[in-house]
């Protein structure tokens, strides 16, 4: 399995927690330079795996308050 796939297997949640904690790994700036470079390539991914996923959900919800009937059409 390549990374890109590893991705498409995580939900948004399930990104943003691993992102989470590489955030918090290179903020202790404990690894070593290659491992750290690692952890950010990685966090770099992960951001837009995130970002493409809340667009997705932005358009999903637009397109889906554009075919909503209005509350006056509800009523009758």
């Amino acid at each position: 399995m390549t990374e890109a796939d590893d991705l498409t297997q995580l939900t948004y949640e399930q990104a943003f927690a691993e992102l989470q904690g590489i955030v918090d790994s290179l903020e202790k700036n404990q690894g070593s330079l290659e491992e750290n470079m690692a952890l950010f390539e990685r966090g770099q991914k992960l951001a837009r795996y995130c970002a493409d996923l809340l667009e997705k959900a932005e358009l999903k919800v637009r397109e889906l308050n554009t075919h909503a009937p209005s509350a006056g059409e509800i009523a009758e």
